[in-house]
């Protein structure tokens, strides 16, 4: 729960410009605000742990700001029933919010050190639907699917049409689809049928996606 007189101050800024950018679901404000973000960060980031600045975490990593968060999260329209697979742990702090939204989540990452982590974390805060897995994940999860809704927090060069098979039918994923250095669209793909419609959100900038995984961290 929201605690520290500055945790609180920047969880209200932090409603605040997500309330500037249009509705916020009551469902995912709560998920936010039961998960302190605090708590997936190093102690001399906590003043801005809920600002939209990309955070530094373990194994050289980072993390997105809140704001990129909770707009990837409001644009995959998680519900109860859901089965989420998130490719690129990191702090595991959006597999606990979205733990709160949905049925299931399994979540992967190439480091080990972030896994055990995020396991950590789940296991602190009291969240039993969210399994974090030591995997290569740039082929998605292919024995765990079908999944309803997929996030990928590493670019793909192209767009990345075997995800579409390990999801179920209205499913939808959203992932960064362009080249390493420079822009790249975060495309949310909606599967109809055999094919797939597609809406760009925005436009970010993430590391490429990495096949395997890494062999000491």
């Amino acid at each position: 729960m929201i605690a520290g007189f500055d945790e609180r101050e920047g969880f209200a800024a932090f409603l605040l410009r997500l309330r500037g950018k249009g509705a916020v679901p009551k469902p995912l404000i709560a998920a936010f605000e039961a998960t302190p973000r605090p708590a997936f960060i190093s102690g001399q980031f906590h003043s801005i742990a809920w600002t939209d600045r990309m955070l530094p975490i373990e194994c050289g990593e980072a993390m997105e700001g809140a704001d990129l968060q909770a707009a990837v999260i409001t644009a995959l329209n998680i519900e109860p029933g859901h089965r989420v697979l998130e490719i690129g742990t990191g702090s595991g702090f959006t597999a606990a919010v979205m733990a709160r939204l949905a049925a299931r989540v399994v979540t992967v990452d190439r480091y080990k050190t972030l896994i055990e982590l995020a396991k950590q974390r789940f296991e602190a805060l009291g969240i039993t639907n969210a399994f974090a897995r030591h995997a290569d994940g740039s082929n998605g999860l292919v024995n765990e699917g079908p999944f309803d809704r997929i996030i990928v927090w590493a670019a793909f060069d192209a767009l990345p049409r075997f995800l579409l098979d390990q999801l179920s039918s209205g499913g939808s994923v959203i992932a960064p689809i362009g080249p390493e250095e420079g822009e790249q669209v975060l495309a949310k793909l909606i599967k109809v049928g055999s094919r797939f419609e597609r809406e760009d959100i925005g436009t970010v900038r993430f590391q490429p996606i990495l096949p395997g995984v890494a062999a000491i961290i």
